[in-house]
């Protein structure tokens, strides 16, 4: 038998009930799709709360150097404290581990509650630049001797004059990192023969952050003539643009027009929940943090430490994670099998919680018996 060991961050608040509904889960697709050849063997390691409350450490060096020697890692999600404490041990580890990429895919399937009255037309994967932007958390407080030496720092030699009492902080946008993730994100399209791509700025008022952000992708994208084109051809990659405001609009209206965003770090953040509502909401949104040594997949929503040890979260967001992890670890039979799995489970309108409010005439389960409805569907072939 193959064992194949995969580190795992079980994560803070509902992390642990999801963790426990999605492992065997996750264990029973490998076996299933593999006849018994294959087996997952998990690592564990501490980030988050629960890495600081042990250690005093957000982010142990151990987890660090554990991901980066198997390059793969599956996570729950870690608290992120609102106005004070430590800094995002989320983005803190994706920038320690270079994962510029952050892979959002928002895909509707049957049974699935939404506000349009067409959601089968969702299918977008939304690809956020995770490096740069405001998450370098370059920021100075309001009062601060940083921030007033930079007020009169502004006022004495740029000619900006800001009241005293202003917070600052600096949106940073490279033209290396913004030319990487593009690069990144069309070499995706092409491998992957997706129709479009659509750079999501806000250029027209941000003009040398976010405006160069659409200039130096439109650059990259020049590189590319072979297969893309900046008008519509059959058979090849529309590569277009749109400001951030009327994105939302578009996602809204017109999500079938629509196929990968390519977005600098704040905007991919706003968007990917935004759109994660048109398909029922964050519970069946997976992520992915992806880097040229190291890729992390994750739900794409937080920790909810109000719903810790309930048994009342949903696991697919957890698990769709694990479908995307198996298919980039080339497991691509494992990633198709689950994915059936789970959709003809909510098919059945077996679902949790934040779901089922949402729908007429369901009763909830709890995270738990979702996950051995999943695993029952798996043992009974589904899909095959």
């Amino acid at each position: 038998m193959d064992h194949i060991e995969i580190p795992y961050i079980e994560g803070d608040g509902a992390g642990e009930d999801i963790w426990h509904a999605s492992r065997e889960v996750l264990e029973e697709t490998v076996l299933k799709a593999y006849e018994g050849t294959k087996k997952l063997v998990w690592i564990p390691l501490l980030a988050g709360q629960k890495a600081f409350d042990r250690t005093g450490n957000l982010l142990p060096e151990e987890t660090v150097d554990t991901v980066k020697r198997y390059k793969v890692a599956i996570k729950g999600p870690l608290t992120t404290p609102i106005g004070g404490g430590f800094r995002s041990a989320n983005v803190h580890l994706r920038q320690v581990l270079d994962l510029y990429v952050c892979l959002r895919p928002i895909r509707y399937f049957p049974g699935l509650p939404s506000p349009l009255k067409k959601p089968e037309g969702v299918d977008l994967i939304i690809c956020r630049e995770n490096t740069e932007d405001i998450y370098k958390g370059i920021e100075w407080k309001e009062g601060s001797n940083e921030a007033l030496a930079l007020l009169a720092f502004l006022k004495e030699k740029m000619g900006v004059a800001l009241a005293r009492d202003t917070g600052l902080g600096v949106k940073p946008i490279s033209r290396t990192g913004t030319a990487r993730f593009a690069r990144w994100v069309i070499e995706y399209a092409v491998k992957n023969r997706r129709k479009s791509i659509t750079v999501v700025h806000k250029g027209n008022i941000m003009k040398y952050t976010e405006g160069a952000f659409r200039e130096w992708a439109y650059d990259v994208a020049r590189e590319f003539e072979e297969y893309v084109v900046f008008d519509v051809e059959d058979g090849k990659i529309s590569f277009n643009d749109r400001i951030a405001d009327n994105m939302f609009m578009q996602v809204i209206l017109k999500p079938e027009d629509y196929d990968i965003l390519l977005c600098p770090n704040l905007n991919g953040d706003y968007l990917s929940d935004a759109c994660a509502g048109l398909i029922g909401g964050l519970g069946v949104a997976p992520g992915a943090n992806i880097g040229d040594h190291a890729a992390i997949f994750e739900p794409t929503h937080g920790s909810a430490p109000m719903y810790a040890g309930k048994d009342l979260s949903n696991p697919t967001s957890f698990l769709l994670s694990g479908a995307m992890m198996f298919r980039h670890m080339g497991l691509g039979r494992a990633a198709q099998l689950l994915e059936r799995a789970i959709e003809e489970t909510i098919g059945r309108k077996i679902v949790t919680y934040d779901l089922a409010r949402q729908m007429d005439g369901v009763t909830p389960v709890r995270c738990s018996v979702f996950g051995e409805e999943v695993k029952k569907r798996l043992v009974q072939g589904a899909g095959t």
